[in-house]
């Protein structure tokens, strides 16, 4: 798992397909998530580009797709339950996978030492 300082993770698989969501730190100063919004199927996203939008009783904040690639699913679990993202998002909280154009890349994501430093700056 590798993070964006802007509080996503990724996880790859052995096909070269990143899930994403948003860290259990993210979730945390979010307060009780409400509402998400997906990208749509088949959308080429780049790196660092806002693909979705999270919203909770205290915020909304856009998320950030790590790396660039296409979107072939989306956790349709959080339309009518958002609240699984703040019971579990490193697991069943995840928003959406994407087929990587470079799977290389995800070696530059922060390490979770390197992310955790971060969040404590």
């Amino acid at each position: 798992i590798r993070f964006l300082a802007s509080h996503e993770w990724g996880r790859i698989d052995e096909e070269g397909v990143l899930t994403v969501g948003i860290s259990e730190h993210a979730q945390d100063l979010l307060g009780d998530i409400v509402f998400v919004e997906l990208p749509d199927l088949g959308k080429e996203l780049d790196a660092e580009e806002e693909s979705a939008i999270v919203e909770s009783v205290k915020a909304a904040s856009d998320v950030y797709s790590p790396l660039s690639g296409e979107v072939i699913e989306v956790n349709e679990k959080l339309f009518d339950e958002p609240e699984i993202v703040n019971s579990s998002p490193l697991e069943e909280g995840w928003f959406f996978k994407i087929k990587l154009d470079d799977s290389q890349a995800f070696q530059n994501l922060m390490t979770e030492e390197e992310y955790n430093a971060s969040c404590e700056e």
